[in-house]
């Protein structure tokens, strides 16, 4: 076998291998119906859904545990509610405006995303603090994400 089929074959199972895993992460997401949740969840979905619109509704396992997740549209600004088996908040993610923000916050993500344009920002709480910012960034034809902690201190993932 020459050096350019082996190069090959080596590409192609690398495709392979990233299209499996790709399919493995969104098999633990399903999307739900409000019927399919279980009566806790239900209820919590429907407190935290007042005045807002249901966009999305999904089940995912994460480290063994299964969480649920509403997306909503409130005042035209995006909210996702995370609750555990039990209906319990986990994590609220709502849609900022950049300008918003805390100064430390404004300017920590400002920085960690460089040239890139920031084009959406969420407050993230959890146990009624806000503990983060995340800003989706464009970078020429990529998108990224970046997150930083009130003071403005870059958060990094270890993943």
């Amino acid at each position: 076998m020459n050096t350019l089929s082996r190069r090959f074959l080596a590409t192609l199972a690398t495709l392979a291998l990233g299209v499996l895993a790709a399919g493995g992460c969104h098999a633990a997401e399903k999307r739900l119906q409000m019927r399919d949740l279980p009566e806790s969840v239900r209820k919590s979905v429907q407190e935290q859904s007042k005045g807002a619109t249901i966009r999305g509704l999904h089940k995912e396992v994460e480290d063994g545990k299964t969480y649920y997740e509403a997306e909503m549209a409130v005042n035209g600004r995006g909210r996702d509610v995370l609750m555990d088996a039990t209906g319990a908040i986990v994590e609220i993610e709502d849609e900022v405006g950049l300008a918003s923000l805390p100064a430390a916050a404004k300017t920590g993500l400002e920085k960690a995303a460089g040239k890139g344009t920031i084009v959406k920002v969420e407050s993230i709480t959890k146990n009624n603090t806000i503990v983060a910012y995340e800003a989706k960034v464009q970078t020429g034809g990529k998108r990224s994400e970046i997150q930083v902690r009130p003071d403005g201190k870059r958060i990094t993932e270890d993943k």
